[in-house]
């Protein structure tokens, strides 16, 4: 068994960090895989950009709506008493504030919380996006990421060397190696995942990194339902 977290199983350890009640923005990519490990019992509302609130999870193959798509263009569903509104006003909720988490992708991501997740060099960029207004608009952001690049460089920084997209505004950082809480000392390990161990993310980490003394005895709440994330 490989160490770590796969992709589902990062977004299925994001679930574990919301709350009743709260309206959920998901950027696209790794954070879109959340709607498929939202158990039933969990009321959040998730809000796309593009002016969907209450959207569900993936379609089944076959069943994609064209005119049901979230901001990166993938299909949805929609969930019973949902809403959709135009793109204006979706950027007035969450400028608002009324957007409680966003769940963000990131290339880089500092000691400080700064966030790079919308420019790499040699890379076609299409456009910053809303993520610019969800990291300031927000009241948490979380990041799902792979711990390092395909380089092997780390995604965890000291400081930020891309483009940013907001200073000192990611409260947590979710990667197949563990949860790392952003503090106002840096990194802080507070989760290992399966198999993992403290010095390999102390090691594949570009800055230092505190951890929780727990952080060893912490069991995967991910792996107690290991069928829903794998």
């Amino acid at each position: 068994m490989t160490a770590g977290w796969s992709r589902g199983q990062i977004a299925a350890r994001a679930v574990d960090e919301l709350r009743d009640g709260e309206c959920v923005n998901l950027g696209i990519g790794l954070p879109t895989l959340v709607t498929e490990h939202l158990p039933a019992g969990l009321d959040v509302m998730v809000h796309t950009e593009n002016g969907v609130l209450g959207a569900g999870p993936p379609p089944q193959p076959g069943f994609a709506d064209p005119d049901l798509v979230d901001a990166g263009t993938q299909p949805i569903t929609v969930l019973p008493g949902a809403s959709f509104f135009s793109s204006s006003m979706s950027f007035a909720m969450i400028r608002g504030g009324h957007v409680d988490t966003t769940i963000l992708g990131a290339m880089e991501v500092s000691a400080a919380g700064d966030l790079a997740n919308w420019a790499a060099p040699g890379r076609l960029v299409r456009g910053i996006g809303g993520a610019m207004d969800l990291v300031t608009g927000a009241g948490r952001v979380i990041v799902l990421t792979e711990h390092v690049g395909r380089d092997g460089a780390p995604k965890l920084v000291q400081e930020c060397t891309l483009p940013l997209t907001g200073r000192a505004c990611v409260d947590v950082v979710i990667t197949n190696l563990g949860v790392l809480n952003v503090t106002t000392s840096g990194f802080k390990l507070v989760e290992l995942a399966p198999g993992v161990l403290v010095e390999q993310v102390v090691e594949q980490t570009g800055a230092p990194v505190a951890v929780d003394p727990a952080a060893r005895l912490i069991p995967s709440r991910c792996a107690s339902r290991r069928r829903r994330c794998s």
